[in-house]
């Protein structure tokens, strides 16, 4: 059974339009798939709610910040947890309603005005976001049972197609979907796709995204491992993975050289960072759908090993 942690709320803030500061309410009803009502950042998006630890703005405030619930954009406040601490797919249980832990920290893009005051802001590496599974209402005072994720869960996924043409809207992505697809015929839970064009340093940055705050398990790529001079995603692949794990691609690339030679040309690359497994595929649907047919197969196996489900000979770790 999995071990579960106990907090309170101690505030509840919503703000009626982005970009201001959210004030705190007794009470609020949280709707599934949406957030809460009267809230600026609910939507059909994953960052439908914000928590922050109780004990993490003390810790501010004791440093002189002149702050008050809402203050760092958050929705929850909750004390006796430590959210940078759990892993993502980590569930809060509050009464009736249940959410899912999705992101740990975000980009801060134009410095808030605490930042500017302080030099800091906790938000960014301690706020968590999360989705709502059950909806309900919610009031201060009431216990936090934080549940970890199920050991057994699927695989999550992520997939990034790398097309000028396809950003811009002039040619329709048929390979990102053509992954989505397969992925979801074969169990994973894929969280994100993206299209992005092709500009190195953009996929490194989504890639960073995706593997520390969002902590996917598979991104694949489509696309971008060409002879052309924009083509970036290995480059980009090589530059954010703390590992290398090029037996993925390179067998991809001998499987396809049985189909055409022109698998010769292709540059992709595959890597870990941290506990994420970064691919390339071709940015064709038809070499994509071969590529996926080959690996999808044996690729748990790896997943497995790397996120400790199993252990070197295959079979589950105790």
């Amino acid at each position: 059974m999995e071990q579960s942690y106990m907090g309170i709320i101690k505030g509840i803030c919503i703000s009626k339009e982005r970009g201001t500061e959210k004030h705190e309410v007794e009470e609020a009803g949280f709707v599934k798939d949406w957030g809460i009502q009267g809230d600026a950042h609910a939507g059909k998006w994953h960052r439908q709610i914000s928590l922050l630890s109780k004990e993490k703005v003390d810790a501010f405030k004791a440093k002189g910040a002149d702050i008050h619930p809402g203050s760092f954009g958050e929705n929850l406040i909750v004390e006796g947890v430590d959210f940078s601490s759990m892993p993502v797919g980590t569930r809060f249980v509050i009464g009736d309603v249940v959410l899912e832990m999705t992101q740990i920290g975000k980009e801060c893009h134009n410095h808030c005005l605490i930042y500017k005051t302080m030099g800091d802001c906790i938000m960014p590496r301690e706020g968590v976001f999360a989705e709502v599974i059950t909806g309900g209402h919610i009031k201060i005072g009431q216990e936090v049972t934080c549940i970890p994720p199920k050991a057994d869960r699927p695989y999550t996924a992520a997939v990034i197609t790398l097309s000028d043409k396809g950003a811009a809207g002039l040619r329709e992505d048929k390979s990102g979907p053509a992954i989505v697809e397969m992925l979801k015929s074969a169990g994973y839970d894929v969280k994100e796709t993206l299209l992005l064009a092709d500009e190195q340093k953009l996929l490194e940055k989504e890639l960073i995204r995706l593997s520390d705050q969002r902590q996917i398990n598979l991104i694949f790529t489509t696309g971008g491992t060409g002879f052309s001079k924009r083509d970036r995603t290995p480059e980009a692949t090589i530059a954010v993975c703390d590992r290398m794990a090029n037996g993925i691609a390179e067998a991809i690339r001998n499987y396809s050289m049985t189909i055409t030679p022109r698998a010769m040309f292709s540059r992709a690359v595959s890597g870990i960072r941290n506990n994420t497994v970064i691919i390339n595929l071709p940015g064709s649907p038809k070499a994509v759908k071969e590529s996926l047919e080959f690996l999808l197969p044996n690729l748990e196996h790896g997943l497995g090993i790397l996120t400790n489900r199993e252990n070197e000979c295959g079979a589950p770790s105790l």
